[in-house]
């Protein structure tokens, strides 16, 4: 298996597309796997003759873990370095175990990681947990906010095995279907995310400029491009507000990298756009769309995931007026904008109210590494930037 993403450590497995004992070229497509982030595929090294698969549709392999042999000649080898050791496998078989063939056992499947999460505060139940439950809990591949509800019969009111047991039978009495693996990496994200303290401010924006601009365009830029366009230069103007705290450090960003959300089937995918305060809108609308398009497909190369200071969401599109997004846990910021619609502006010069389109924009923050003047002031230039789209 191989490295798909600087944070991608397993992969499950989609699709096969060779045999045993078929031919197969150098670099040739074979393998179809699901990431987190993704559909890839898995490519041969040099050409050859497929010897043996070892892996099952549906199963989860990390990084480095044998998929299968191909046969190949000493010359081809030689030439792509595979004539030495080979990479040793995630596991290794146990005494007196081996693999077919006289091999090094392959790596099985991998159960998700398990980190420690802290608890609502409404949960008293599940406020400590014993070394047995945790380890009990990791078995399962549980976390802590899955048992937040358990009542617990335990001193205190602590959450013991026995109410486990009893929750998770509880549980079999009901319909259940197995989350996707782009469930499951969006629940840890926001897991993740909901450690630290987070604040939204919002902002009333009149959008008639950025729809008289985009009908005069060509192509047309969508309206969230718009508004990631304009939080690139707002940051890139001052990055402050895009640094992460670690430690008793902030981390400024070295490229002004700006993200934004397409949902996809049962999730939501982040595309990523790079050096958005050095491209102007015309730019950056080709590969705007094609990153959406790809995002849907969830076939997102790794080049245009991860690394990006902040997300824009356009949760108007499902018809919301207002909305708190929540910052990806490696990001500071979120700028969401609400659905448009027509309300009474008032216009000093004719002394009379005039209809405008509004949205409600928004910039949800780690409150942490910036306050509310200085996310309020953010958001004001992004607005007076919407409100001469020309610029952008």
């Amino acid at each position: 298996m191989p490295q798909l993403g600087e944070s991608i450590a397993e992969a499950t497995i989609v699709s096969i597309g060779i045999k045993v004992g078929e031919q197969v070229h150098g670099d040739q497509e074979v393998i179809e796997v699901e990431t987190n982030k993704a559909v890839m595929s898995v490519t041969t090294p040099c050409p050859g003759r497929v010897e043996e698969l070892l892996i099952e549709i549906r199963q989860s392999y990390p990084v480095g873990a044998v998929l299968g042999y191909l046969e190949a000649s000493e010359e081809e080898a030689a030439k792509l370095g595979l004539d030495a050791v080979p990479f040793p496998p995630a596991s290794q078989p146990g005494e007196g175990e081996q693999a077919p063939s006289g091999r090094p056992a392959a790596a099985g499947g991998v159960a998700p990681t398990v980190r420690g999460l802290p608890v609502p505060a409404h949960a008293a139940g599940a406020s400590y947990m014993s070394p047995r439950m945790k380890a009990r809990m990791n078995e399962l591949g549980l976390h802590a906010a899955d048992v937040a509800g358990v009542a617990g019969s335990g001193a205190a009111g602590r959450v013991t095995i026995e109410d486990l047991e009893k929750f998770l039978s509880s549980l079999e009495k009901n319909e259940m279907t197995p989350a996707s693996s782009m469930r499951v990496a969006v629940a840890d994200a926001m897991r993740r995310s909901w450690t630290r303290p987070l604040a939204t401010v919002a902002l009333p924006v009149i959008l008639d400029p950025v729809l008289k601009h985009r009908r005069e365009s060509n192509p047309k830029p969508g309206p969230a491009l718009y508004a990631l366009r304009a939080l690139g230069i707002a940051l890139s103007e001052n990055r402050a507000p895009a640094g992460r705290l670690i430690g008793d450090r902030v981390v400024h960003p070295a490229a002004i990298d700006i993200g934004f959300a397409v949902e996809a089937e049962d999730g939501v995918l982040v595309p990523v756009l790079r050096d958005v305060d050095r491209k102007t809108l015309r730019d950056l609308a080709p590969r705007y769309n094609d990153l959406v398009e790809l995002a849907r497909q969830r076939r997102l190369p790794a080049s245009a995931t991860g690394g990006s200071v902040a997300t824009v969401t356009n949760f108007g599109t499902f018809g919301l007026t207002w909305a708190t997004p929540i910052p990806l846990p490696e990001q500071t910021l979120v700028l969401g904008m609400g659905a448009g619609r027509v309300a009474p502006h008032w216009d000093p010069e004719k002394k009379q109210f005039l209809p405008v389109t509004e949205i409600n924009l928004t910039l949800s923050f780690d409150h942490r590494v910036l306050d509310g003047g200085a996310a309020g002031r953010l958001l004001a230039r992004v607005a007076a930037l919407l409100a001469e789209p020309q610029g952008l």
